[in-house]
């Protein structure tokens, strides 16, 4: 393969370029369950691919790629959210806020799952995301989050609450359905 100078590809280059014809789609779905905004899933996707491609040593692998810039997305997300959490804290002291948004523009917008989702707290969310969207375990999720496997727990469960509160239960298979009507029985 040649760049479009016409020089020989990097091993990074070619790897970058698989990875995001192949998986770019899924990666910006991802991306965009956590920010609940496709343009913004779109800014963090790119800041996650210059974040694992800009490095000194490069990605040779597109499977293994794959699961550093997801990682580097989530990462990027929850740094971003702290960086605004940290603004809002202190932005009043520099500027004064234009306009303030009225309950009923918010109301109209939660009969979806993602904007569901986007009520959610970042670490909610992505304890949501990873374990419904990636299919990963509680144990997996308190891994690459960093946190006890009690705490995911814990997210995962007041997570589902609050999205219970907006979208309905959850509903249940026949098979768990018959169990807590056994269960219930006794």
């Amino acid at each position: 393969m040649t760049t479009r100078t016409g020089g020989p590809m990097a091993a990074w280059e070619q790897v970058l370029d698989e990875l995001v014809q192949v998986r770019g789609h899924a990666l910006a779905r991802y991306a965009a369950l956590l920010t609940g905004d496709r343009q913004d899933a779109e800014d963090l996707l790119q800041d996650a691919l210059v974040r694992c491609f800009g490095q000194a040593r490069p990605l040779r692998d597109a499977i293994a790629a794959e699961a550093y810039v997801r990682r580097a997305i989530l990462s990027v997300f929850l740094d971003g959210h702290r960086r605004r959490t940290r603004w809002s804290g202190v932005r009043h002291l520099l500027a004064r806020q234009d306009s303030v948004e009225s309950p009923e523009s918010s109301t109209a917008d939660r009969v979806s799952v993602e904007a569901a989702l986007a009520t959610l707290r970042p670490r909610l969310r992505a304890c949501v995301v990873l374990r419904f969207y990636d299919d990963l375990t509680v144990p997996e999720i308190a891994r690459r989050l960093g946190l006890a496997d009690g705490t995911v727990k814990r997210y995962l469960s007041d997570a589902v609450a609050q999205l219970e509160t907006l979208l309905g239960p959850v509903s249940t298979s026949p098979d768990q359905q018959e169990s807590v009507t056994v269960q219930e029985a006794r």
